[in-house]
């Protein structure tokens, strides 16, 4: 729950800078904002851990058990390449109606990814470990 807030608390400055410079016309500016916001967060936020953590143990690797990691991410990549071509077909504009497309294709990836780690789709991930009652 902590790591939640902590995201939207993150997010959340990030997201209202980017309405209020859209507001004012500049649409490309609020884009290129969440963008690289993400990019950041995902390399600097994700990276930095990990590679602290394998130059100071010492088998250095991080172990993901998690196969359908794979799948989610070749989802993502899909999901931006269909994102650009769709953004081409609508002559590189960004409406209210493009918008929403958007926000269901993010649904769907989102669908997605928890189906596949909830092993919907196939046995991608280990069973869980049976609790004490």
């Amino acid at each position: 729950m902590g790591l939640t807030l902590l995201a939207a608390g993150t997010s959340v400055p990030d997201c209202l800078s980017s309405v209020f410079v859209a507001r004012d016309g500049y649409g490309d500016m609020a884009v290129s904002n969440s963008l690289g916001s993400n990019v950041f967060d995902i390399l600097m936020c994700l990276g930095l851990p990990w590679l602290i953590e394998c130059s100071i143990k010492a088998g250095g690797s991080v172990s993901i058990t998690s196969s359908g990691l794979t799948y989610s991410s070749l989802t993502l990549l899909a999901t931006v390449a269909f994102l650009l071509i769709s953004m081409g077909v609508n002559r590189w504009k960004l409406n209210v109606s493009y918008g929403i497309f958007c926000l269901f294709t993010y649904l769907v990836v989102v669908a997605l990814s928890c189906l596949y780690e909830l092993n919907i789709f196939g046995d991608f991930n280990p069973p869980t470990c049976a609790r004490d009652n």
